[in-house]
């Protein structure tokens, strides 16, 4: 194994952001044993862009993410962040960053209060706490030990603390799992307030929606490697042909080698059950022949769609639909 070259070029120790990139990735490379992690991976964030990194399990994100924070070393690779090295820059990047780690284990015993207080006592120009703790709604749970918190409250907990030392670069990694509806919508929030304070993110998450709501650009991984890099509407518009296709939710089981023989149809196919996609060079036409065809079946129509594929679609389409550990 080849020792890691993590440095970027002009990216010394002290030394300041690359012009208009926060994070610059070449060639990243990293192996647990026989098995490679990341291979080959190369990509850049701009400053103050939200940048989402999708992948199944096992893609090689939470590894990617924690060489980018410093808790790992790579193997190979040129890497800067804030224009400084992850491990060997600790001491200047550190304050600059704030990190939300997917599993939450700060200090059991402390009250939510205690801990965003201890919290921000390690730096020069924290948010005050009682104002973070407003801001991310926990003022109910502020005197409540971390081990009661709700799986929702300690990821707003996790939020507040990764936002209370004003970092110029957040680490999100999977932020709203276990979120109730109103809580995620308000963290959406609080990441775009950050952006539009010049703050650059860099997020994971397993929503969809989530990364197309507050994505300027989206990488997709799959077994370490770079599989697709552009905007929301980039990657949907790519990825779609000439084809329209029209997606419905209906009664599950229907015949979609029937569906795949309508006049209009191009072929069928059940995705999940009681979920289907016509491809068709004639939408209008198509929905003519569907709705006769499902009403002579008893079948209840309860969605439809017509038009480009849906960010889903596409992230389906590129990494398949088997299940991953």
């Amino acid at each position: 194994m080849s020792a890691a070259k993590t440095r970027a070029p002009g990216a010394g120790s002290g030394a300041g952001t690359t012009a208009r990139t926060a994070i610059q990735v070449e060639g990243l490379v990293k192996s647990y044993g026989e098995h490679m992690a990341v291979r080959d991976l190369s990509f850049s964030v701009a400053e103050g862009e939200i940048f989402a990194l999708l992948g199944p399990n096992g893609a090689g994100k939470t590894t990617t993410v924690e060489i980018l924070e410093g808790y790992r070393a790579a193997d190979k690779g040129n890497i800067a962040v804030l224009g400084l090295h992850p491990r060997t820059d600790a001491r200047q990047l550190k304050p600059q960053i704030g990190v939300m780690l997917q599993l939450d284990g700060v200090y059991p015993t402390l009250r939510a209060y205690e801990v965003l207080r201890l919290f921000s006592e390690f730096f020069v120009n924290p948010i005050a706490p009682d104002e973070l703790i407003e801001r991310v709604g926990l003022r109910d749970a502020a005197r409540t030990r971390c081990r009661q918190l709700s799986g929702g409250q300690k990821r707003r907990l996790a939020l507040a603390l990764a936002l209370v030392g004003r970092p110029k670069l957040l680490f999100l990694d999977e932020p709203t799992t276990g979120m109730d509806p109103q809580a995620r919508r308000a963290t959406w929030d609080i990441i775009q307030e950050q952006k539009a304070q010049g703050t650059t993110v860099l997020l994971t998450t397993h929503f969809m929606d989530e990364a197309e709501r507050l994505a300027d650009r989206i990488a997709i991984i799959d077994n370490g490697a770079l599989i697709a890099l552009d905007t929301p509407a980039g990657l949907t518009r790519g990825q779609s042909t000439t084809t329209t296709e029209v997606y419905f939710s209906a009664t599950p089981g229907l015949d979609v080698v029937a569906l795949g023989k309508l006049p209009s149809s191009r072929g069928a196919r059940e995705e999940t059950s009681g979920k289907y996609a016509i491809e068709t060079g004639d939408a209008r036409a198509l929905l003519a022949e569907l709705t006769p065809w499902l009403r002579d079946r008893g079948a209840d129509l309860t969605e439809l769609r017509v038009g480009r594929s849906s960010l889903e679609d596409v992230f389906l389409r590129l990494t398949g639909k088997e299940m991953r550990e």
